[in-house]
């Protein structure tokens, strides 16, 4: 009986196909569901990372520490972890068309591309800075991934570090919402965020701290909120 491909040859060869564009569909079925989806999201963070790695015009030992952080790699699997690294950086098609091949694989507007938006920022800080190229090239990839852009600023007032951070922005609401209105949206979003919603939507455990990340900062923005109503 032949021995079963391990998690990252597996991740590579999907991930070579969906590079040459071939057998699409056949592909995509599987990695709809836990715990295949584990493979897809490994995929997408690495394919659009790779590219937004470059939107600064370099990739910095930081962002290439930051993919380790997200996924764990045995030492058993290095080199085939190299070899999907290597493919990304590679692969000439544009950021927009994997951004396209992402969303189609998971249906716009699905949870698990709120998660790979999680990942993608987390990359974009890896160096301390978030730059105006990589603002551009993350909105996009929201839009084409059909996330509203009160999705999208909740999500970049968690990861991006300001001075004094927009509560309401966290939160996804303008400042004038009703309080209860506002508690609403902060226990939808907690209940979305949830780690234990993130190993359910099939994500590799790594990645869970993610959402783990972006739960404190829901938490502190709706503190924050009900102080100042108080």
């Amino acid at each position: 009986m032949d021995k079963p491909a391990s998690l990252w040859t597996r991740i590579y060869d999907a991930f070579a196909a969906l590079s040459r564009g071939e057998g699409l569909s056949a592909i995509f079925e599987p990695l709809r569901t836990p715990p295949e989806r584990s493979v897809a999201f490994t995929i997408a963070v690495i394919a659009l990372g790779a590219k937004m790695a470059k939107a600064d015009g370099r990739v910095t030992r930081d962002e290439v520490a930051a993919f380790r952080e997200v996924f764990s790699v045995p030492p058993t699997e290095e080199a085939n972890a190299a070899r999907v690294f290597n493919l990304a950086r590679t692969d000439v098609a544009g950021f927009d068309a994997w951004a396209h091949k992402i969303a189609a694989m998971f249906g716009p507007g699905n949870e698990v591309l709120k998660d790979v938006m999680e990942g993608l920022f987390f990359i974009a800080m890896a160096d301390g800075h978030y730059h105006a190229c990589e603002d551009e090239f993350l909105r996009e990839v929201a839009r084409i991934f059909g996330l509203e852009e009160c999705c999208f600023e909740s999500l970049r007032a968690s990861f991006v570090p300001d001075a004094a951070p927009d509560p309401w922005q966290v939160l996804g609401v303008p400042s004038n919402t009703p309080l209860d209105q506002v508690r609403a949206a902060w226990r939808d979003l907690v209940r979305e965020t949830h780690p234990d919603r993130a190993l359910a939507r099939g994500l590799p455990p790594e990645a869970v701290k993610l959402a783990e990340r972006r739960l404190i900062a829901l938490n502190r923005a709706w503190d924050e909120v009900s102080r100042r109503a108080a």
